[in-house]
């Protein structure tokens, strides 16, 4: 193996007297290691290496004679001196022949070695004096070829010792020599100065033995880090040791390049010398290694330093020609293409990005740095330009700024805002690079199969395109158009307000360029400069918003829907509760702020303030005088029958009376007339199918379709089951479109919420003073007892969960002689529930079956105007969601348990729960979450013990899809909100699983305690 690596490099001497002299090196080492092996002490030791290494090295022979003691201080001082040119011959056959590896093994401690020689590094270094170590140990590392020199220390690394002290002290000294070697001494640095000297001489024609060894150097260097003991120095560490390699590599590696930039025909052999395939091959394996961000960090302050060395003072731009004339640029012209690891290039570049971004580095300074590392093998190399065009705009999503990088230099070909972009023809790669975004932006697809980040990225690429084409330019691409208008088209019809923007921002970017001074705004927040970031593509992280729809669930302030293009792109709120008391939100009226007429039943009213009634007759005011005009209001008719009520919506012609109608309608329903029950199917049919004509000032009163929102969520609340039957009908009628139905389902679910609208009443019926506040507490039995006995302590009742009563007991000793078995005091409240009163306002459990089971039927029928699972999946999402309202309000009532199987069966569809939509799936999600919150742990448990499989069976699904979702699904929102139903479904699991062994427990019977010298009395739940 020695003559191996010897043969590998080498030697300036040649013919016989290079063999004769690694031969009498080869010798010395064996008089060397005879000496060592019988060695007594350590003053042989030394007079031993002192042999060799004056052969070598200049050595302070002196210094290492003071050392040690006599006989040895002598022959270490007659020892013969060679002149350096003897010595540099000696050195070349020490280390290029076997002798260095056999040292080595002898010095380091080998296993091969120790049958024969008492190695030095476990042995006698300890026992060696610091100076003499340094001068006669240490030397034959630091001054040896570092190229040899890691080739003995790093493979060392994976020897084992048979001893765990002898094992410490091998890797301790290994580990100082290395960081001896390759960081203090800059033996990174020394690697390529040696590589550089031989391609001065003409030596550097990459044989395959030369690259072999190149390509071993890097690899053991790059795998120390991987090597070394967890317990070794942190500057072995990946981190601390790779960024030393780096900074020397780059720094050694731009010095090279200087100096073989000096002869003109190494130059010509730059590109393939050993230094640069040195530098690539540590490169790409640091890379590989996951340390592809400690080579940016040292990669990026160089450069940006190249490039200011290259502009001159009197210049502010810069150009290719100015860096043509800087020597060190011929290394950044070729590192890249050096790595020829293409995944290891493809981190370092999008690595580079991103830390280019994080630094907020200018538009031109970011260009000119991927121009120069990247321009020669993107010219070039095939592969190079498409990890650009290809990989980095179709594939990875960038912050906003890099994606401008990347199309200014792959695809515009020009640096930014220079005077040369306006004034460039666009390239054929140029629109052939639009023609691939737009084709594949338009389809229908892609919107629904990738993520917002990469929707909003493509999106963004499309716009900065558009905006450097002119119309004469447009008209020479094909099909461009035609992408363009399919795209936006099939946006504008997604309920996700963040595409509906994506599609908005593209049409005005596109209508500028055919008419610039008519521009298209889709949208009322369009501004005239489009924000290509879209809130997800910012410089700090690339991230979906958790909340990527646009309507939020608040029945008070609703938005103004003006037609049905924008109720049918309304989308639901697919916030999931984080806990079950979230669910149902309880609001607790305390009973001493409760009046007398609540506690008999009655709401108190409002009462007006007599004293801001009267009218001050002192003020001046009171002198102005009335305005008796006519005022609109005063002449528009007042309804006070809910039929004329409806005959009034259903006039068309008339809109001041559909106006005053509407306005009317939710205060004459809240009124509860007794024409109600047998006038409200037909008032809800007139309000479904009334056009409503936006005649309201904006920010002044409720717009027209707020009213009639109002009004049939008036006729739900008061008169649920008539309402109900009409309004579910009319879902599924081919006689309505889908803004009616949307607004259905809309109605239903803010109803439901209305109803669900739980408060819990609770007042304290005192019946005088029973007790005072001297006297002892009644609820605790007295003290009174035989002596010895403990105090009384609460414990809680096993077996249930919640009891209104409180069970006591204490230690009582036994009788001396006696064995007996305790008595129980019963002591408790017998009637605590008549201390409070307690009732609930929910009403919504009575209808919750006249909500949900109508509308689950049919709803995967398609028939004329109706077809809920392909085209009016926005109405199919809607629906689910608001199935799961409906769960929500219902939440640990008995109807819960009853409703939920079928929705269940719903939402397992596969047609529903594997919908090509994001927004059905992000439905499904919350529906899921909602049955989730809404079974009572009892009823799960009941379920399991009486072999119920269907409810285990369901409950299992949901945590299925949801892991599904959690790892596949392209939509972020899809994927938070299945973590979060994984998350109830758990917690649903641990409850289930504490009413298990609670009820495991209540069966099982207390024994009678083996101890008897105390003996617990209980203290009954009931008082007797």
């Amino acid at each position: 193996m020695a003559s191996t690596r010897g043969s590998s490099a080498p030697s300036p001497a040649g013919g016989d007297g290079e063999t004769s002299l690694e031969a009498l090196a080869l010798a010395k080492v064996a008089e060397a290691a005879d000496a060592i092996a019988a060695a007594a002490s350590a003053g042989e030791v030394v007079r031993a290496l002192h042999a060799v290494a004056a052969l070598l090295f200049p050595v302070d022979s002196a210094a290492v004679a003071g050392t040690v003691e006599e006989p040895f201080r002598t022959l270490i001082i007659e020892a013969l001196n060679l002149s350096d040119d003897e010595r540099e011959s000696w050195r070349c056959a020490f280390y290029h022949g076997p002798a260095f590896p056999t040292m080595s093994k002898i010095l380091l401690g080998s296993k091969c070695t120790r049958q024969t020689y008492h190695y030095v590094a476990v042995k006698w270094l300890r026992k060696v004096h610091a100076s003499a170590r340094n001068e006669i140990y240490d030397s034959f590392f630091v001054k040896g070829p570092p190229t040899e020199v890691i080739q003995a220390l790093v493979p060392a690394l994976s020897e084992k010792e048979d001893s765990k002290e002898d094992h410490r002290a091998f890797c301790l000294n290994l580990e100082r020599l290395l960081i001896l070697c390759l960081l203090d001494n800059k033996g990174v640095s020394q690697i390529l100065a040696e590589f550089t000297c031989c391609s001065k001489h003409g030596n550097d024609v990459l044989k395959p033995d030369k690259t072999m060894l190149v390509s071993r150097v890097a690899q053991l260097l790059a795998s120390v880090p991987d090597k070394a003991r967890l317990g070794a120095s942190g500057a072995l560490a990946s981190t601390s040791f790779f960024k030393n390699v780096v900074s020397q590599l780059l720094a050694g590696a731009e010095a090279a390049t200087v100096q073989l930039a000096a002869d003109k025909d190494a130059t010509e052999l730059c590109a393939l010398s050993s230094v640069f395939l040195f530098v690539g091959e540590v490169l790409s394996r640091v890379s590989r290694r996951g340390s592809t961000g400690i080579l940016v960090a040292e990669l990026i302050p160089r450069i940006r330093n190249h490039l200011h060395r290259c502009v001159p003072s009197d210049h502010k731009a810069i150009s290719p020609e100015m860096m043509q004339h800087v020597s060190q640029s011929q290394f950044w012209f070729n590192v890249v293409e050096a790595m020829r690891d293409q995944h290891s290039i493809e981190r370092l570049t999008e690595e580079l990005l991103r830390q280019l971004a994080s630094q907020h580095i200018s538009d031109e300074e970011a260009y000119w740095i991927l121009w120069t590392l990247f321009n020669q093998s993107f010219k070039r190399l095939t592969v190079m330009r498409s990890m650009f065009v290809d990989k980095f705009l179709l594939w990875k999503t960038f912050p906003l700024c890099c994606l401008r990088w990347i199309l200014h230099y792959a695809v515009f070909e020009c640096p930014p805002n220079s005077t040369t972009e306006t004034l460039m023809q666009r390239t054929p790669d140029f629109f052939g690079t639009l023609q691939s975004l737009v084709s594949i932006w338009s389809r229908k697809e892609f919107v629904q199969s990738h993520s917002v980040e990469q929707q909003a990225y493509i999106t963004a690429a499309i716009g900065l395109c558009l905006e450097k084409l002119t119309k004469k330019e447009l008209e020479t691409t094909k099909d461009v158009l035609n992408s363009i208008l399919q795209g936006v088209s099939c946006r504008l019809e997604s309920p996700i307000e963040l595409i509906r923007k994506m599609a908005s921002a593209v049409a005005l970017t596109f209508s500028k360029v055919v008419d610039p001074k008519n521009p298209l705004y889709l949208d009322d927040n369009c501004c005239e400069n489009v924000d290509w970031e879209f809130g997800v593509l910012s410089s700090k992280e690339i991230k979906a918003p958790l909340h990527a729809v646009d309507s939020e669930n608040k029945p008070k302030s609703r938005e103004n829907k003006r037609n049905a293009g924008e109720k049918k792109a309304k989308a639901i709120k697919s916030d999931v509760p984080d806990v079950r008391a979230k669910i149902v939100e309880i609001k607790s009226v305390d009973c001493d702020q409760m009046s007398d007429t609540v506690m008999n039943g009655k709401f108190e009213e409002e009462e007006c303030d007599e004293d801001s009634m009267n009218i001050d007759a002192s003020r001046d005011s009171s002198l102005e005088p009335y305005d008796l005009s006519d005022d609109d209001t005063d002449l528009q008719k007042k309804f006070s029958h809910l039929s004329d009520l409806a005959a009034a919506l259903r006039k068309p012609d008339d809109p001041d009376g559909v106006e005053n109608a509407l306005s009317s309608a939710e205060k004459l329903v809240r009124a509860s007339p007794d024409e109600l029950r047998h006038n409200s199917g037909d008032l809800v049919r007139a309000l479904v199918h009334v056009r409503c004509s936006d005649l309201a000032m904006e920010g002044e009163e409720d717009s027209a379709e707020e009213k009639r929102e109002k009004a049939l969520i008036a006729l739900l609340v008061t008169c649920p089951f008539e309402s109900l039957d009409v309004l579910t009908k009319l879902l599924y009628s081919s006689s309505v479109d889908i803004s009616q139905r949307i607004l259905i389902i809309d109605v239903m679910t803010e109803a439901a919420q209305e109803l669900a609208e739980t408060k819990i009443l609770k007042t304290e019926q005192r019946r005088g003073s029973l007790i005072t506040d001297n006297s002892p507490s009644w609820l605790v039995p007295s003290n009174r007892g035989p002596s010895g006995a403990g105090p009384w302590r609460e414990v809680s009742e096993p077996g249930t969960l919640l009891s209104w009563s409180h069970r006591y007991e204490r230690e009582v000793p036994s009788r001396s002689g006696q064995v007996k078995s305790g008595k129980s005091r019963k002591w408790g409240l017998g009637k605590a529930k008549d201390l409070q009163l307690e009732w609930s306002k929910n009403r919504f459990p009575l209808y919750a079956a006249a909500f949900m089971l109508p509308v689950m039927q049919g709803y995967d029928k398609r028939s004329h105007g109706v077809d809920l699972l392909n085209r009016d999946f926005v109405v199919l999402g809607k629906l689910i969601y608001m199935l799961g309202v409906c769960m929500k309000c219902v939440a640990m009532h008995p109807e819960a348990s009853a409703l939920a199987p079928a929705l269940l069966d719903m939402i397992r569809s596969r047609d529903v729960s594997q919908h090509a939509e994001a927004y059905v799936r992000r439905s499904v999600l919350f529906a899921a979450s909602c049955i989730l919150i809404s079974l009572h742990p009892s009823y799960v448990a009941s379920s399991l013990i009486e072999g119920n499989q269907d409810i285990s069976t369901s409950l299992e699904w949901i945590r299925t899809f949801a892991l599904q979702v959690a790892e596949a699904d392209p939509d972020t929102e899809c994927t938070s909100m299945a973590m979060t139903c994984l998350r109830l479904h758990s917690e649903m699991a641990l409850q289930t699983s504490r009413t298990l062994e609670s009820a495991d427990h209540s069966k099982t019977g207390r024994g009678l305690p083996t101890k008897l010298d105390s003996i617990i009395i209980p203290f009954g739940n009931v008082m007797k």
